[in-house]
């Protein structure tokens, strides 16, 4: 009975450290990665200002190309809408809507995922290096506020989302300069 007892103070202590920890943890989460593509600002603006070829070059697309997409607004800039269903948990369920779009340099969209009603932000900021040549950075920055669980999710998110992000920079890179 002593062994349970001093089990149950064990794991007490424990899950009011890791709330504790938890709360010093940031509230904010930024993932960013950047390319160069060989193509004027103009062209790359055009493809990451629209869904109608984001899955050509997205990588989640090719974790489920079983998934169902929903599209719906106008075909680019702000309100184009695109939502999506999947079986794939790594997919799952969501939208992403483009919030802002400034020609030629930014489009920001807004993303939510499943039930969780707190949005997450993906960013293309676009800069021309030369006639034919346009650094992309993709970034997404989610507030977690005062969610502890997403707090902890966020400090892991860069090691997570980055490799992702770099996949499909590749993608885009050779979508356009082919």
């Amino acid at each position: 009975m002593k062994f349970l007892k001093n089990l149950f103070i064990v794991i007490a202590v424990l899950a009011i450290i890791i709330i504790v920890v938890g709360f010093f943890l940031p509230k904010h989460a930024h993932v960013e990665r950047s390319i160069v593509i060989n193509a004027s600002q103009d062209k790359v603006f055009q493809q990451v200002n629209s869904f109608d070829d984001y899955n050509s070059w997205s990588p989640w697309y090719k974790l489920d190309p079983e998934a169902k997409y929903e599209y719906s607004g106008p075909d680019s800039g702000v309100g184009a809408k695109m939502s999506w269903e999947s079986d794939n948990a790594q997919v799952g369920i969501g939208s992403q809507e483009i919030v802002e779009s400034t020609y030629p340099k930014l489009v920001k969209t807004e993303l939510l995922f499943g039930e969780d009603p707190n949005p997450g932000y993906a960013t293309f900021e676009l800069e021309e290096l030369g006639p034919r040549e346009t650094k992309v950075t993709w970034s997404f920055d989610a507030d977690f506020g005062s969610n502890i669980v997403g707090r902890y999710f966020g400090f892991f998110l860069d090691s997570m989302l980055g490799d992702t992000y770099e996949e499909g920079l590749q993608a885009l890179k050779q979508e356009i300069e082919q």
